[in-house]
């Protein structure tokens, strides 16, 4: 069960009036009263009108925490590399005063690649496993009203007490709201919009994304018979290979481009799999995801004993592509749709 302590300080909770509510009311009082006495019934002017809106709380719910916002976001830390197309979509990359992880270039355009750059990055070291090493302290000495993403060593309680709310994508909480499809990318990109008081603007960026998914599922390639595929997560240089399961965006993207997952039985979002067992399920197609260079993610499944028997092997069908490509919900994994389904048709 969830405690106040679960939750933010500084956010509005029932029953409880801030005085800095109480004097924005009491202005907003006397101005319609002056209103009132004028006579005038004159439009607002939207400026005003926009002020009220970005001053109004919001609750929204992040990994079964009750998280509420007073006001729009004005100092937002990135804590992952996900959120990052959604929050240039709906025009608040302005409020980003530090990021922290692995940005590469090649997620963004040339123009928004710049921007990130000029953010200050407090950390872009990355475990063997891909997670973020970053500590608390450095994140709280940043003074953000709004944490995006949860790295290991930071708690939503640690920076609750420090009065910044966190966000976590739905797909990395313990228990996910939803199974994985794309309606978890559009309930993302809807949250956000709360957030920011940018309803508008994500409303289109979720039609324009769910058009190009559309054109992937209606192409030659993913109309053609059915092939078997595994969505895997090598380590290059030597260790586990993880593979993907239903929990994980790679199952909708699988599924939009005509590709059944081998591991469909697995509701999990990621797990270690076995080479045997990955060779006895002998995917047609194989996407590789990798954080770092990909020199050496291929020859890292090539190589492994008896992977020279999987038709995926046999045939070249080997996919690979960036991590956030794929994972987690975000309009990257559109364009990861769009990549795997392109690499389909070149391969026909």
């Amino acid at each position: 069960m969830s405690s106040l302590l679960d939750r933010p300080a500084g956010t509005v909770h029932s029953g409880t009036v801030h005085s800095g509510a109480v004097r924005a009311g009491a202005f907003a009082l006397a101005a319609l009263v002056l209103s009132a006495c004028a006579g005038g019934a004159q439009a607002q002017d939207p400026s005003v009108r926009n002020s009220e809106v970005q001053d109004t709380a919001v609750t929204v719910t992040s990994c079964g925490h009750q998280v509420t916002l007073e006001a729009a976001p004005e100092r937002v830390i990135l804590l992952e590399t996900a959120p990052v197309t959604i929050l240039d979509g709906l025009g608040v990359m302005d409020r980003i005063v530090a990021r922290a992880g692995d940005f590469p270039a090649e997620y963004y355009s040339p123009e928004l690649a710049e921007q990130i750059q000029d953010i200050p990055s407090l950390s872009e070291d990355l475990d063997a496993s891909g997670h973020l090493m970053l500590s608390q302290e450095e994140v709280v000495a940043q003074e953000p009203d709004l944490a995006l993403g949860l790295p290991d060593g930071v708690t939503r309680q640690g920076l609750g007490d420090a009065g910044i709310a966190v966000l976590e994508q739905d797909l990395y909480c313990p228990e996910p709201d939803q199974d994985a499809d794309f309606e978890v990318l559009w309930a993302e990109i809807d949250r956000l919009g709360t957030v920011f008081r940018t309803e508008d603007e994500s409303a289109a960026m979720v039609d324009e994304l769910q058009d190009r998914i559309t054109a992937v599922e209606t192409s030659d390639a993913a109309q053609r018979e059915s092939r078997t595929a595994a969505v895997l997560y090598p380590s290059v240089g030597g260790g586990p290979v993880y593979a993907y399961g239903t929990g994980s965006m790679a199952q909708p993207q699988l599924e939009a481009v005509g590709l059944e997952n081998v591991f469909d039985d697995v509701t999990d979002r990621v797990f270690e799999v076995q080479t045997e067992e990955l060779v006895d399920r002998d995917p047609e197609v194989l996407i590789l995801l990798h954080q770092g260079e990909p020199d050496g993610v291929s020859e890292a499944v090539i190589s492994l004993p008896g992977a020279g028997a999987m038709r995926a092997v046999e045939q070249d069908q080997l996919i690979v592509q960036r991590f956030n490509f794929t994972e987690p919900a975000s309009p990257l994994t559109v364009e990861g749709l769009e990549r795997i389904g392109q690499e389909l048709h070149d391969q026909d």
